[in-house]
């Protein structure tokens, strides 16, 4: 069951397209800092522990399973908490969306002391608590029902943005939430990756962190 929240709303957009630069910025930290591992694109870990059955790939089998079941963790919080407010929209999109800043910040805290690890059997938290709060997002924009807008997985857009085409025959429309869940991806990972090489995992997790206020904020002004 979807709720109609008006997607075509524009401060609701420009919240999900904040949301996929998260999951770029937040995918750089895991992958590049945390043993080639994601914490919000399953399709990749999934994969991983196919890939890591050859010995000298440098994947985690441990990396991996954590992250997918630390996802399942927070969809399943993110299904029941959809069903919970149901009859409260934007209620529960603002919760949603305070619980996975919160999340974050904690991970930044923690972090930057030292208790939760970016390395090692020690970062297998870490993964796991990241993972839960990408599990919990993308319960939350399923339930939305936001076409071309999931913020996490990239491979409909992108066919869609071919297949629907006028080159292809289709009706072309308008491709704007398409290429822009892309561009916004990809800013996001560059942004993740360039700050990785003149800082620390932890700044690039408060910057996540940050934008996700934001987008609370964008929907506790709006609604």
């Amino acid at each position: 069951m979807t709720i109609d929240l008006k997607i075509g709303s524009r401060r609701l957009v420009g919240a999900l397209l904040t949301l996929t630069a998260v999951t770029g910025l937040i995918d750089a930290v895991s992958y590049l800092r945390m043993g080639h591992v994601f914490v919000a694109n399953m399709t990749g870990n999934v994969v991983f522990l196919g890939f890591s059955l050859q010995t000298d790939a440098g994947l985690s089998i441990p990396a991996s399973a954590v992250g997918i079941g630390g996802f399942l963790v927070g969809a399943l919080a993110g299904g029941r908490l959809g069903r919970r407010l149901d009859g409260r929209p934007w209620h529960w999109l603002r919760t949603v969306f305070a619980v996975q800043a919160v999340v974050l910040a904690a991970v930044t805290v923690l972090g930057g002391l030292g208790v939760l690890s970016y390395t090692g059997h020690r970062a297998l938290v870490t993964i796991a608590v990241l993972a839960a709060t990408f599990g919990l997002q993308n319960a939350t924009v399923r339930r939305l029902g936001a076409a071309d807008l999931t913020t996490t997985v990239l491979t409909l857009g992108l066919t869609g943005l071919a297949a629907d085409s006028r080159l292809a025959g289709g009706p072309g429309g308008r491709p704007h939430r398409r290429l822009g869940s892309v561009l916004a991806m990809l800013a996001g990972a560059a942004a993740g990756t360039v700050l990785l090489q003149i800082t620390n995992p932890t700044t690039v997790i408060a910057l996540a962190t940050v934008l996700v206020v934001v987008v609370g904020a964008l929907l506790t002004v709006t609604y």
